[in-house]
């Protein structure tokens, strides 16, 4: 088992910046891919930013490209989300997941963090 947790969220202009953790416990994150998801209010969970842990190939949506940075720290175990130019359209709950397929699919998960809220004002 693996426990994720998330931190980093909160209130932010449009124009700013926030960096997300993910931190793992319990085992670390090994051969797994890591990603990030996030759902507003009456929307699906979607596919944000991933990586594969060992190799540290990274992908993300279209829509975060060229604005959010996922990253590693081996000796943390620890994931991170930088996200720039944050735009009101990135509010959300952001979560954290990390699975053996991993991918686009929230299928490829199967271990989820509690989430942490980001808000990006007008």
């Amino acid at each position: 088992q693996v426990q994720l947790v998330e931190s980093g969220g909160g209130l932010v202009q449009a124009g700013g910046s926030l960096r997300l953790s993910c931190a793992a416990s319990g085992r670390t994150f090994g051969s797994y891919a890591v990603g990030w998801f996030r759902q507003a209010p009456g929307k699906e969970r979607g596919f944000v930013a991933g990586i594969r842990w060992s190799s540290g190939t990274t992908y993300y949506a279209e829509s975060v490209k060229g604005r959010f940075t996922i990253s590693r720290d081996n000796a943390k175990n620890t994931v991170y989300l930088q996200m720039n130019s944050l735009k009101p359209e990135d509010t959300a709950v952001y979560y954290c997941a990390t699975g053996e397929r991993g991918g686009l699919s929230r299928r490829g998960y199967d271990y989820w963090g509690q989430g942490t809220q980001v808000t990006v004002s007008s």
